[in-house]
């Protein structure tokens, strides 16, 4: 099943919906996804399986993200081509004003999680009537539909051209509670190809219940096209309370209330203790960490993780927004005997954020461009990190999809 992918950033959803990556022991839950086939490693790390869904367009305005993406997804043997690397605004534009063939005819599935900033409660919060334009950087003089804080209409956009079957939308929490954005928002996806879109209402899904170590939420929009429907599906879809079996939203696996049949959250310790200190590792990714100072407890990112607990949203921002690995005592570090064994006040490293996320080892983020591509510095990687959704949560959505494609459309 052929998946477009819109602001794809470095690839967590596009990587999650593809499968075929390792996770850690713990993060999986064989009560509950049974089904998965995964293969277990000796490392505390279990083989997830691949998906039937293969990206064949990805897009995004960042050159940093194209070169993280692309070094990681030509090892999965998909050209550099497949990323896109222009507004979706102006692709749209193209496509439409010049009737140039931009997007492929055979998807199945769209996938997009549309800038955040203007939703998120970490920002100025001004939604719909952003500042920015789509390119994210300039200040516009006014409002328009062509603002990030619009930019789910250009994927509405897309969906109208491509036609998919079903379409995936995500973004912070903060976007339920700014006003009317989410009734706005799941109203206008409704109206694609004149209400050719069954939209189920959004739901807020915390990565900690599905095995990602980290206090994340993030409001998923579901559409299903109508028509693709098998006979008497879409009444059962429709009705106020779905059905189980045919609810496409994921079964949680992982709890901290001990409920039954789900697992305990994963801490930080499962998935950290492994790790040696930067500075006895091989891998660049482990090597750099932020080393902004201590600024004080009135600011974000200046708080020591809770290796008995899970992790705290990983930040798009860097440097003095990065949790600290551990704090010295006078900064109300818990670690002490790790201080005392010579271990450093430090911030987390870009491995230890990327395994927060749930993505593997063996993406690497740090990069040095060749044939044209930009250079990924440390700086770059803490920001698409911070931006992507979890691996993990993402394979998620996409095996429940995936075990319900033929019950929804007989294919």
């Amino acid at each position: 099943m052929n998946l477009l992918s819109l602001f794809s950033g470095c690839g967590g959803m596009d990587l999650g919906f593809e499968g075929g990556f390792e996770i850690f022991t713990n993060s999986y839950n064989p009560r509950i996804n049974s089904d998965w086939k995964v293969k277990i490693r000796k490392n505390n790390r279990i083989l997830l399986p691949p998906t039937r869904f293969q990206t064949i367009f990805a897009n995004d305005i960042r050159p940093d993200a194209r070169t993280a993406w692309t070094s990681y997804f030509e090892k999965k043997r998909k050209h550099s081509s497949v990323y896109c690397l222009d507004s979706i605004v102006d692709l749209v534009k193209l496509h439409k004003d010049n009737r140039l063939n931009i997007f492929p005819s055979n998807v199945d599935i769209v996938t997009g999680g549309f800038p955040c900033q203007d939703f998120s409660i970490a920002g100025k919060r001004m939604g719909f009537n952003s500042s920015k334009s789509h390119y994210g950087k300039s200040t516009i003089s006014e409002p328009s539909i062509e603002n990030r804080g619009q930019l789910y209409i250009w994927m509405k956009e897309v969906i109208t051209i491509t036609q998919p079957k079903i379409f995936i939308a995500e973004n912070v929490k903060g976007l339920i509670n700014l006003d009317d954005a989410k009734d706005v928002i799941e109203s206008d996806f409704s109206n694609i190809s004149g209400g050719g879109y069954l939209v189920l209402p959004a739901r807020v899904l915390l990565a900690a219940n599905y095995g990602v170590p980290q206090n994340r939420e993030r409001v998923i929009f579901i559409g299903i096209r109508k028509k693709s429907l098998k006979n008497g599906i879409l009444d059962l879809l429709t009705k106020k309370n779905i059905p189980v079996e045919l609810d496409p939203y994921p079964q949680f696996t992982h709890s901290d209330n001990k409920i039954t049949g789900l697992k305990s959250f994963v801490t930080l310790k499962d998935i950290l203790c492994d790790l040696v200190e930067p500075e006895l590792s091989d891998d660049i990714d482990h090597k750099r960490y932020s080393k902004a100072k201590f600024m004080g407890k009135h600011c974000q990112g200046q708080n020591e993780i809770n290796l008995d607990g899970i992790a705290p949203t990983i930040r798009s921002e860097h440097h003095g927004n990065i949790e600290y690995r551990r704090l010295s005592k006078e900064n109300g570090g818990r670690y002490i005997n790790e201080i005392d064994a010579g271990m450093k006040e430090r911030r987390l490293t870009i491995r230890e954020c990327a395994r927060i996320q749930t993505f593997p080892d063996n993406y690497n983020f740090i990069q040095e461009g060749k044939n044209g591509y930009k250079n990924v510095s440390a700086s770059d990687a803490y920001k698409l990190i911070g931006n992507a959704v979890p691996p993990l949560m993402a394979f998620h959505i996409a095996m429940r999809i995936q075990s319900l494609w033929n019950t929804y459309f007989g294919e």
